[in-house]
């Protein structure tokens, strides 16, 4: 069964600050297609990997690249131009998901809920951002992820460090409204969004630590919402990860206010496949382990093209 895959280039690493989390990701995703008996190989992206590609004639490309240059269409690009079937989104969802404030533009026009924002750049004006947004809000920069550069603001004092170090990352700097509630995410695979995950963290907010490294961070998977209301917000997530152009798999992470209105923050085309990562925690409550989940989103390869 697995043969009609023919050879599998599992693309991982890359060029960005997301680096190592890819590795890791990357190689749990080479050893379960391994262990279902496809002839996958890892590679180790970088700028000859169309090349490498082209000589050990593969046949399809697993993506586990995050961040900048893997996850923002620019490898998607090549891949099409290549005329190699690939796992993910394409150019436009990619590009679209990565760009925070275009993702915004988007949704807005289409009457989707997100945070009121600000975009800053090197020495603008912070006072009147603070004057509209007021505190707390979040500071991140407009391309990137795993939370790299992301902060959360409380005093006036603190905003301008904050934009610096997101500024690290990316010449736009968003500022974020905070929303005070539950933070949540929905996978999606194919046509289905899987039970949601509620997150609990005892850090500021779910920052890189509490993602990758603390052992205290809580996943609520079932995430404790009635389910008409889970309903609700699993089908808004599925029209926030389309309005995007999302395709094959992804997730789409959204606060609830005190209120129960949901904001949405944003889509990650490329999501996380370590073991802490959340996409397989909802596979797995939606009925597959992980070798199964990442055999499925390798036959997502064959729907696209």
């Amino acid at each position: 069964m697995t043969a009609r895959f023919g050879k599998v280039a599992v693309l991982m690493g890359g060029l960005s600050g997301e680096r190592e989390v890819s590795l890791k990701g990357g190689q749990a995703v080479l050893e379960a297609l391994q262990r279902k008996q496809v002839d996958a190989h890892g590679l180790d992206a970088n700028r000859n990997i169309i090349n490498e590609l082209s000589t050990g004639r593969f046949d399809r490309v697993f993506i586990v690249l995050h961040g900048g240059w893997g996850e923002d269409g620019s490898i998607q690009g090549a891949l099409e131009v290549a005329g190699l079937p690939y796992t993910g989104s394409g150019v436009l969802g990619s590009a679209l998901a990565m760009d925070k404030l275009r993702c915004k533009h988007l949704w807005q026009a289409m009457g989707i809920n997100t945070p009121e924002y600000r975009l800053w750049r090197v020495d603008d004006d912070l006072l009147s951002i603070e004057s509209e947004l007021g505190l707390p809000v979040f500071v991140k920069p407009n391309q990137g992820g795993s939370s790299l550069g992301v902060s959360r603001v409380d005093k006036a004092s603190d905003l301008g460090t904050a934009c610096q170090a997101a500024a690290q990352y990316d010449d736009w700097v968003l500022i974020e409204r905070c929303i005070e509630g539950e933070e949540y995410t929905a996978a999606i695979l194919g046509e289905q969004v899987w039970p949601l995950i509620r997150l609990q963290t005892n850090r500021d907010f779910y920052d890189y630590e509490a993602k990758y490294l603390s052992d205290s961070t809580q996943y609520h998977c079932p995430s404790g919402l009635p389910q008409d209301q889970e309903e609700v917000l699993r089908a808004q997530s599925m029209e926030a990860f389309l309005a995007v152009g999302g395709q094959g798999w992804g997730r789409v992470d959204f606060m609830l206010d005190t209120d129960g209105t949901a904001f949405f923050l944003e889509v990650n085309t490329v999501p996380g496949m370590t073991d802490h990562s959340l996409v397989p925690m909802a596979a797995r409550a939606a009925g597959y382990e992980f070798d199964d989940l990442v055999l499925a989103i390798l036959e997502t390869c064959d729907e696209r093209h």
